[in-house]
């Protein structure tokens, strides 16, 4: 297993195989399915240590962990003139800004 394992796991049920998947969201190609959650949870970590170590030893970079990024908590969202509107709407009958109703109603989800 890789020594500072820092990846993003999930383990989900698969109603399509009727076992729990493991899966990796830094290596979103990859997943494992098993009769239990842990095992799951097992089986995925172990595929992408094996490789997470064929990647090294060909000397491929490695995808960066989501939890060592950096982030700005700015990004741009497009949607409809309409739903703009109504937005900018919503924010004014409620007194806040608009990135305020955005940043509440994104919180949420």
């Amino acid at each position: 297993m890789i020594k500072s394992d820092h990846y993003t796991y999930r383990v989900t049920w698969s109603e399509d195989d009727n076992e729990y998947v493991g899966l990796c969201a830094e290596f979103s190609s990859l997943s494992w399915l098993a009769k239990t959650p842990e095992a799951a949870l097992r089986g995925i970590r172990h595929v992408v240590s094996d490789v997470v170590k064929d990647m090294q030893e060909h000397g491929e970079a490695l995808p960066e962990a989501i939890v060592s990024r950096s982030y700005s908590g700015k990004f741009m969202v497009r949607v409809l003139p309409e739903v703009h509107r109504r937005l900018v709407l919503q924010a004014t009958e409620a007194g806040v800004s608009l990135n305020r109703l955005a940043s509440v109603k994104l919180s949420q989800s």
